[in-house]
């Protein structure tokens, strides 16, 4: 009986890991998500649209459906990180106040279900995308239609933000991984804030 022969084993291809971005552009009317796959350096929509917040009655209630319509996009896409984009700057105060709940509200939804987060500044985002920072909300979205392949330009340009949010976040790869946090992550980092249940 001949002996039998193995034949040498191949070496694994090493493929690039894919991740989930999620990225969210808080709103207390209408808040833009848009949820990108990354692959290496190739980048794919997978979903995007808008949450629309007028028809509720209340901040409150605004609030309450941001929480739960984050969490849905969460367990139903699988994130591996959620990137925001911060609140700019302006004049009217309690504008600034609502929309910084808003973000709030979106980050706490993330971090109870123990995805990473990290923030953006709205030039930033801009910069990322198109190269320039005082780029026009139509310019990314145009520019996106190109970096994605979109079929056509989002409905609302609060999707289209969000898309570049979660892009921009692509683009700082292991940087903004280092920055995000996670509930874990912080404890973990921050031991002395454990209490004992007893």
């Amino acid at each position: 009986m001949a002996p039998l022969v193995v034949p040498p084993k191949r070496p694994k291809t090493l493929l690039p890991k894919a991740r989930i971005l999620l990225g969210i552009d808080p709103g207390t009317t209408v808040m833009g998500y848009g949820v990108v796959q990354q692959t290496g350096q190739a980048l794919q929509a997978i979903q995007y649209g808008v949450i629309r917040l007028h028809r509720y009655a209340t901040h409150a209630l605004k609030l309450q459906k941001i929480f739960t319509r984050v969490q849905s996009l969460v367990d139903d896409f699988m994130p591996d990180e959620v990137a925001l984009e911060a609140p700019f700057y302006g004049n009217n105060v309690q504008s600034m106040l609502k929309l910084g709940r808003a973000q709030g509200v979106a980050m706490a939804a993330a971090l109870a279900r123990d995805i990473p987060i990290t923030e953006y500044a709205p030039r930033k985002i801009k910069q990322a995308v198109t190269g320039n920072g005082n780029a026009s909300k139509e310019q990314v979205a145009h520019m996106l239609l190109s970096l994605l392949q979109l079929p056509q330009m989002p409905d609302l340009l609060d999707a289209s933000d969000a898309l570049a949010v979660a892009v921009c976040h692509a683009y700082q790869g292991a940087a903004a991984a280092r920055q995000s946090t996670s509930w874990a992550q912080f404890l973990q980092q921050h031991p002395e804030r454990v209490r004992s249940a007893t």
